[in-house]
């Protein structure tokens, strides 16, 4: 029988190019904790190359393996591709409507997603070309990781991504907001292939767990509400086998709902 995946998860570490060594001890203790580490996007503050750089001289030093997607704020200084190969360069597996296998066990498909509202609040595709334009780029990256999920093959699966898939884990969130969080059309896919788990960051004042309509723990692992929340950077989930649901928190915290 497949043994559990110890697995460190955080989002949002808005790493600015003056913070040398700012996560040297958050990657040391990853490498005492876990046997894999994922990052759920927002990697940088304001997209520079420069703030990248600064993250990969630190994750330079994991020896975990480590999967990654980008964030909205990886996107603002149009550098995105640069950065992509900084992570990739420190060896961590950046992705985009891909997967990875860590450590042989562990199939993680990654994408950004993107907003457009949740339930019966998701926006749809009707009126002004911008408006459809918004939608279709949420469909996109919901039909991204229906492609990953779909070609992997292992032990353990999850889900990393930066928005939220779910309303739940949004709640505490302005309401005002709430569409530009994340979209349901992202739980769908996960719902359809099935997954053990996922995990996202970008709602830094929301609610730390929540299930996809099928009942797929969803973890809000943005680094604001973590340390608000467990007064550290990361969270450590020990991921099951299929067989042995429900997943186990392992941060000394209830792996029930919040």
């Amino acid at each position: 029988m497949e043994r559990s995946f110890r697995l460190a998860a955080l989002g949002d570490l808005h790493c600015r190019e003056d913070q040398h060594g700012r996560f040297r001890e958050l990657v040391l203790a990853v490498n005492g904790e876990a046997e894999g580490l994922v990052l759920c996007g927002d990697l940088t503050d304001r997209g520079l190359v420069e703030e990248a750089k600064t993250l990969a001289e630190a994750l330079s030093e994991l020896r975990v393996p480590c999967a990654a997607v980008l964030g909205n704020h990886d996107y603002e200084a149009g550098q995105q591709r640069e950065i992509c190969r900084i992570m990739r360069e420190a060896k961590v597996h950046l992705l985009d409507g891909e997967y990875a296998i860590l450590d042989r066990r562990l199939g993680v498909a990654g994408v950004k997603g993107f907003g457009c509202g949740f339930d019966r609040a998701t926006l749809q595709a009707f009126g002004e070309p911008a408006v459809k334009a918004f939608v279709q780029e949420a469909v996109n990256e919901a039909l991204k990781l229906e492609a990953a999920l779909g070609q992997i093959d292992t032990p353990h699966r999850i889900v990393i991504m930066h928005y939220a898939p779910i309303a739940a884990t949004t709640l505490g969130e302005g309401a005002e907001i709430k569409a530009f969080l994340g979209t349901s059309r992202l739980a769908a896919p996960v719902d359809a292939f099935g997954a053990q788990a996922v995990f996202h960051g970008h709602a830094h004042h929301g609610t730390l767990e929540g299930r996809t309509p099928k009942g797929v723990p969803v973890y809000n692992v943005a680094m604001p509400l973590l340390k608000k929340a467990f007064d550290r950077r990361f969270r450590i989930i020990d991921v099951e086998p299929p067989e042995e649901q429900p997943l186990a928190a392992a941060d000394g915290q209830p792996a029930g709902l919040h």
